[in-house]
């Protein structure tokens, strides 16, 4: 769903999430690291691993977040983060996962004029970001991606700035 700063720090605010962690995934490049991934040189996306409590939320609720977070229509990615890494992709960790995403998307359809763009694949390799990545939003809250993208897209989605 874009630059996993601003997911990760929507996603930290759902009940049941028990944590989330930045990272690379979708690609075929061992190791990836961030000055590689966000210049583009490989096929990975920035994305988010949620950990979650199934007593109190389910991956379909956590899913059908998803589809509100962002423009899903857009291939060329996330406002303002273009490029393939930063491209919405859902990445399912078994055929159940899949299966609910897809379905998720089908219902999602009938919200959006255009066709969704969103990749819905088996994660096969969740590399970890640098540490410094992990909790940006919350850790820099004057940085300047921080001050004008991430609590933007928080107000927007009614979620409260770390």
């Amino acid at each position: 769903a874009g630059c996993f700063w601003c997911v990760e720090a929507m996603y930290e605010q759902l009940p049941g999430v028990v944590n989330v962690v930045s990272g690379y995934a979708g690609g075929s490049e061992k190791n990836p690291t961030y000055k590689d991934v966000s210049a583009g040189r490989t096929s990975h996306a920035e994305v988010v691993q949620i950990t979650f409590d199934p007593e109190v939320t389910t991956f379909r609720a956590l899913i059908d977040y998803f589809w509100k977070t962002h423009d899903v229509t857009d291939p060329r990615g996330v406002w303002p983060d273009f490029g393939p890494q930063y491209r919405s992709i859902i990445l399912a960790h078994n055929d159940e996962q899949l299966a609910e995403a897809r379905a998720s998307r089908v219902e999602a359809r009938s919200d959006h004029e255009k066709p969704i763009a969103t990749q819905i694949v088996r994660l096969e390799k969740f590399y970890e970001a640098e540490e410094y990545h992990q909790d940006f939003v919350r850790r820099n809250p004057n940085y300047p991606y921080v001050v004008r993208i991430a609590y933007q897209k928080l107000d927007k989605l009614g979620l409260e700035r770390p």
